[in-house]
């Protein structure tokens, strides 16, 4: 698909997250390397960048509480932003209608955290029909905990996450191959 039908979704790359107490900075250098190289790269490919915040109750989460903006470090001029409150971008939100009003049909997906809204939104854009592209290397998790007591790392969580997705929901790709396919098709 053309540029012109691609969107980028970044989804809650927030100062938020810096409050909660899974907060981890090992994989933050990379993920904002590639997450600035996917939207410089979106950007000058003519893509519209859409930006997604995440807002409920939770003290950090919360519109007024300062938190809710672009992570420090990160540069981005969006095209269009929404705030959401559901796990996927779509539920709840206008982002589906601005994405057909503008004729996009295809979607590529980064932000925080992986397996959470990145996915939820993956999985409900495929069902609406849209096309997607997931970069994992795009996204930041956190380890969590299993009931079991099992320690799942940040990769462990990311390789289950493309495992689950590939195939059926979206096609894995890197920065590289998310822009690199607009450009063959552009």
């Amino acid at each position: 698909m053309s540029a012109s039908q691609t969107a980028l979704l970044v989804i809650d790359v927030q100062e938020s997250f810096r409050h909660r107490p899974y907060w981890r900075e090992d994989d933050l250098p990379a993920f904002t390397k590639n997450l600035q190289m996917l939207i410089d790269g979106a950007a000058a490919a003519g893509m519209p960048v859409i930006q997604i915040f995440h807002t409920d109750s939770d003290d950090v989460f919360r519109l007024d509480s300062g938190h809710v903006r672009t992570l420090d470090g990160l540069r981005i001029t969006p095209d269009a932003q929404f705030y959401k409150s559901r796990h996927s971008a779509l539920a709840g939100t206008a982002l589906e209608i601005w994405l057909i009003e503008h004729g996009i049909r295809q979607l590529i997906v980064s932000g925080i955290r992986t397996e959470q809204c990145c996915e939820t939104t993956t999985r409900h854009a495929s069902d609406l029909g849209f096309s997607v592209d997931y970069v994992t290397d795009a996204t930041l998790t956190f380890p969590m905990t299993h009931a079991s007591g099992v320690v799942l790392s940040a990769a462990d969580i990311k390789l289950r996450t493309e495992l689950v997705l590939s195939g059926r929901f979206a096609r894995i790709a890197t920065v590289e191959e998310a822009l690199g396919a607009r450009k063959a098709v552009a």
